[in-house]
C-alpha cells in the first residue's frame, strides 16, 4: 500500500479539479442546458482559487499549468503569476484526461484517502481564509474613511 500511496503523491488536487471540470461540463451541456442558454442562461465559471504550490518539492506552476481550460477563472498570488509568465506552459490541459483523473481519485480511495473529507477540510480552510481577507479589507476601508472624515 505504501508504494501505491507514494505513486499518488501530489496528484489529488489536479485529479479533483479535472473531475470537477468534467462534472461541470456535463451540467452545462445537452438539451436541457441548450434550452436554458437559448433563453439567456450563462454557465457559472469554475474558480481555481489561490493556485500557488505550497510544497516546495513541486514545480511552482504545477496547478496553474494543469488547470487551464475554457470557461474557468484562476486566481493566484503575484509570485505564482510571475513564475507562470516566466516559465509556465500555456496550453489547454484541464480536460486532457478525465478518465485518468477519475482513476487517480479511485486509487486514492483504495489507499484510504477520503477525498470527501479532504474536500470538507480544504473548503472550511478556504472559506475561513476568504472571510479573514474580507474582514481585513473592511477594516482597511473603515480606517481610510476615518482618515478622510
Amino acid at each position: 500500500a505504501g508504494t501505491a500511496a507514494a505513486a499518488l503523491r501530489g496528484r489529488a488536487a489536479v485529479a479533483n479539479g479535472r473531475a470537477a471540470y468534467a462534472a461541470w461540463g456535463e451540467l452545462f451541456s445537452g438539451p436541457r442546458w441548450e434550452r436554458l442558454a437559448a433563453h439567456g442562461a450563462r454557465p457559472q465559471r469554475p474558480l481555481w482559487a489561490s493556485t500557488s504550490t505550497k510544497n516546495p518539492a513541486y514545480p511552482d506552476t504545477l496547478y496553474v499549468d494543469q488547470l487551464i481550460g475554457p470557461g474557468t477563472v484562476n486566481t493566484m498570488p503575484d509570485d505564482t503569476l510571475a513564475a507562470f509568465a516566466d516559465h509556465g506552459t500555456l496550453e489547454r490541459t484541464l480536460d486532457a484526461d478525465p478518465a485518468g483523473a477519475f482513476d487517480v481519485l479511485r486509487r486514492l480511495g483504495d489507499v484510504g484517502v477520503d477525498m470527501a473529507e479532504v474536500a470538507d477540510v480544504l473548503e472550511a480552510q478556504g472559506v475561513s481564509s476568504f472571510v479573514k481577507s474580507y474582514e481585513e479589507l473592511l477594516e482597511s476601508l473603515r480606517t481610510k474613511a476615518a482618515e478622510l472624515a
